[in-house]
């Protein structure tokens, strides 16, 4: 039986036929949007890095990360990168890919964008299961709060 593998790749679009084929539980997609529409999104700001979570080589998950754009309604660290949309499609679910792929994110920035010192990300306060996540995989919850179009935000950081 082969190890099974968790790795992380800027979008490209080789992956967009699997990507179609993505989804997320009525509760889940409250929180996030599709990885096509992100990548739209992407397409038109270059601040923007839309990022494939592969699981042994099929697109498994995915997000974004965000430049001072999308950081700087968060926090005033010009060397933080944002993180947003994170998800993973639903028949990927329950294999530990979330947990793996935020365990390999700290290196895959480090690696892309040697200037960020800390990663952000702000999850919906309603949203408790992705917070479990976020905070188990070592990010920390500084207590700002921040208004989003679904209600409050919770910002956490992970330094680098």
């Amino acid at each position: 039986m082969t190890q099974e593998n968790v790795t992380l790749d800027f979008y490209q679009e080789e992956y967009r036929t699997k990507l179609k084929d993505y989804h997320l539980s009525e509760d889940q997609s409250r929180y996030t949007s599709m990885p096509l529409e992100a990548v739209e999104v992407c397409q038109k700001d270059n601040t923007r890095y839309p990022v494939v979570v592969l699981y042994n080589g099929d697109p498994a998950g995915f997000f974004v990360l965000h430049g001072w754009e999308g950081v700087k309604a968060y926090s005033q660290n010009r060397q933080a990168i944002l993180m947003r949309g994170f998800s993973v499609n639903s028949s990927f679910q329950g294999k530990g890919i979330a947990k793996k792929s935020l365990s390999i994110l700290d290196s895959f920035v480090t690696k892309h964008f040697p200037d960020k010192n800390e990663i952000i990300l702000a999850v919906n306060h309603q949203n408790t299961l992705a917070q479990q996540v976020y905070i188990k995989s070592g990010y920390i919850d500084r207590g700002v709060r921040v208004m989003g179009r679904k209600g409050e935000l919770l910002i956490l950081h992970k330094a680098l």
